[in-house]
């Protein structure tokens, strides 16, 4: 599990370091390489660009604000929604599962899960 990570894309989390402490935001995408996640809403940049012109003839460019990667351990789990949200931090468990094969055979193995660890609910 080298390049696994306690959030992937689509959690809300909150950001528990830095100069956007305490913002709760969305995953957008994650580079588990370099442990870096971007959350919507968080350590915006402002970009400059040239001006392109696109197609249509018009031209594109000027100064665009967009979201900036930080790192995964700046960043904490939220579950709940509304005023029972609280951060968490990440747990797995692995469950007896039953698959199938393609043949139509069934089996059992085990699978990982993630679950809450103040609460102890699968996420």
């Amino acid at each position: 599990m080298a390049n696994s990570l306690h959030v992937k894309k689509g959690d809300r989390v909150k950001v528990i370091a830095g100069n956007d402490k305490g913002k709760i935001g969305e995953i957008i995408s994650v580079d588990p390489k370099a442990r870096k996640v971007v959350v919507e809403g968080v350590n915006l940049v402002k970009k400059h660009t040239p001006a392109n012109p696109n197609q249509a003839g018009q031209s594109t460019g000027g100064i665009v604000t967009t979201e900036a990667p930080i790192h995964v351990s700046n960043v904490q789990l939220v579950v709940g929604s509304g005023k029972d949200a609280q951060v968490t931090r990440v747990g797995y468990e692995r469950r007896e599962v039953t698959k199938r094969r393609p043949d139509g055979t069934e089996y059992t193995a085990q699978r990982s899960f993630r679950i809450a660890r103040k609460t102890g609910k699968e996420i």
